[in-house]
C-alpha cells in the first residue's frame, strides 16, 4: 500500500521539476523575434551568448587593445635620451609614422617613392604597412612601434624625404630646407 503512494509522489515531484525547469528556460522576448527583425543590440546579445561557451583566446591571438601591456624594465631605460624611452615604451604596440615627400610630387610619384622606401625597410627587417593619404604624404604603420625610430633614421637620409613625424615630433629630411646641420 505504501509503494503505490510513494510512486505517485515520486512522479508528481518529477513532473513538477520538469514543469518549473521548462519555465526557467523560457526565451527572452528578443530571442522570440524573427531573425530578420533583429536589431544590432539583439545580434550583439546573440554573439555574447555564443562566445560564453568559447575558451578565451591565447594572449598572442587577442587583439592588441585586449592584450596586457608588456612590463617596462625601468632599470634598462636611459632617461637622458627621450627617444630611447619612447622606443622602449612602444615595443610591441602599433605606431603610425607620417612621411612627407619633398617637392611637388603627384600621387603616383609619391606611391612609387614610398613603395621603394617600404621595400628597403623590409629588406632591413623593418615591417611597415604603407598608406598614401595625400599627394605628397604617406603613413607607415609599424606593428612593432619600436621599429619606427630605426625607419626614421633611414627615411630622413633619403633625398626625396621632406620630413618624418613620429608621436607629434617632426624630423626634417637631410636634404630638405628645414634641416639644420648640427
Amino acid at each position: 500500500m505504501l509503494k503505490p503512494n510513494l510512486i505517485v509522489c515520486f512522479l508528481l515531484l518529477v513532473s513538477a521539476a520538469v514543469i518549473f525547469a521548462g519555465k526557467s528556460k523560457e526565451k527572452p522576448d528578443w530571442a522570440k523575434k524573427d531573425i530578420r527583425d533583429y536589431t544590432d543590440a539583439d545580434l550583439e546579445r546573440l554573439y555574447e551568448q555564443w562566445e560564453e561557451q568559447e575558451e578565451p583566446l591565447p594572449e598572442d591571438e587577442q587583439p592588441e587593445h585586449m592584450r596586457k601591456p608588456a612590463p617596462l624594465d625601468m632599470s634598462k631605460m636611459d632617461f637622458s635620451n627621450p627617444e630611447n624611452v619612447l622606443k622602449l615604451s612602444k615595443k610591441g604596440k602599433t605606431l603610425m609614422t607620417f612621411v612627407s615627400v619633398a617637392g611637388n610630387p603627384s600621387r603616383a610619384e609619391t606611391e612609387k617613392v614610398t613603395a621603394l622606401w617600404q621595400s628597403s625597410l623590409q629588406n632591413s627587417h623593418i615591417l611597415a604597412d604603407r598608406f598614401i593619404v595625400a599627394d605628397d604624404r604617406a603613413i607607415f604603420m609599424f606593428k612593432d612601434g619600436s621599429q619606427a625610430w630605426e625607419a626614421k633614421d633611414y627615411l630622413v637620409e633619403q633625398e626625396q624625404c621632406k620630413e618624418v613625424s613620429i608621436e607629434n615630433k617632426v624630423y626634417p629630411g637631410k636634404f630638405s630646407s628645414g634641416h639644420e646641420e648640427l
